[in-house]
């Protein structure tokens, strides 16, 4: 495993890390606690160091897991999880200072831990980030020892333009990948200057840059890849990074022409982001083990060539970009 540093946290964090959605399960068929232990047992067991979850997981029980988890390991185990998206409506209004602070108290409970390596506030609405007052708490529950570090989860590169601001938000977790590209432009430039950790979300576009999707593939009722594909229930930019199903295939077969003789191209779609320097790690889930297992040969792949970006790039311009690049 290799590691990189996570801005100015102090935190080394693993190039490869462990985004916990739908860990222990698919999306919308429940919960398996003994599955999500083995998950997070065995992505340590490689090198994994850096863990992301949320409250809103399963309803608290990914956060459970992963603190039961760190707790039992002798390695040092960075625990990453994010609060705000509990509140309903989900709204600016609903975000005050003590709403904010019970649901980190209540994520402290929930692992177990005595503090929180990193907070993120979870995908707030934009106003939330003209509100000052909302990241001052932050500084307070770090001074009461129950934070270390405070990080902003985004849709938009503006609220992540925005949110950089604060003198203490230290992460930021975006979208980035082959299909969203956007990030690599001004947002990458002005984290780098500030020192800011890139923790890169959504890699495989919700599974559909693995290649191993088609127009016959079924998704279950209760899974976003088939409720939320326009965004019904939250921003459709979490679903397959926002690009239409059917377009998003088409583009993933000239993908595979790049990467010839791979069934699974997500090796080489983590790889492509890797290549990025600015950022510190990748999040990917995984609901099985395999899952971890193709997740972490990206880190066995060489650095992409030119001819490679080149290529990735072109198909990006030429069929993606429009439907996305000024969206998010």
């Amino acid at each position: 495993m290799n590691y990189r540093k996570l801005g100015n946290t102090g935190l080394n964090v693993s190039e490869i890390s462990l985004g916990s959605w739908q860990v222990g399960g698919k999306w919308g068929s429940g919960f398996d606690k003994n599955l999500a232990d083995k998950i997070i047992n065995e992505a340590i067991d490689s090198g994994v160091n850096f863990i992301d979850t949320a409250d809103v997981y399963e309803a608290g029980a990914s956060e459970a897991a992963v603190g039961r988890v760190a707790k039992s390991r002798t390695e040092e185990v960075f625990v990453a999880t994010k609060c705000g998206r509990q509140i309903n409506p989900h709204c600016n209004e609903g975000y005050t200072p003590k709403v904010l602070r019970k649901f980190v108290e209540e994520s402290l409970r929930n692992t177990g831990l005595d503090y929180l390596d990193l907070i993120q506030l979870h995908c707030p609405p934009t106003e939330v980030y003209y509100r000052p007052e909302i990241f001052e708490l932050f500084d307070k529950l770090k001074d009461e020892g129950k934070i270390k570090n405070l990080g902003i989860s985004v849709e938009k590169v503006e609220e992540a333009l925005k949110g950089i601001e604060y003198p203490n938000v230290s992460t930021v977790q975006i979208i980035f990948n082959m299909f969203r590209q956007r990030p690599a432009e001004l947002f990458f430039r002005e984290a780098q200057k500030r020192n800011i950790g890139v923790i890169v979300r959504v890699p495989l576009a919700s599974g559909l840059l693995t290649g191993t999707f088609s127009r016959t593939s079924v998704f279950e009722k209760d899974d976003h890849r088939f409720f939320n594909r326009n965004g019904e229930a939250f921003d459709k930019g979490e679903t397959f990074s926002g690009v239409p199903y059917d377009l998003g295939l088409d583009a993933v077969e000239m993908l595979k022409e790049i990467f010839p003789n791979q069934h699974n191209i997500a090796p080489f779609a983590l790889r492509w982001i890797l290549d990025f320097s600015e950022v510190s790690c990748i999040i990917p889930g995984a609901s099985k083990q395999q899952h971890l297992h193709s997740n972490l040969k990206s880190i066995e792949i060489p650095r992409l060539s030119d001819e490679q970006h080149k290529a990735v790039q072109a198909v990006y311009q030429q069929h993606i970009k429009p439907h996305v690049h000024q969206l998010w």
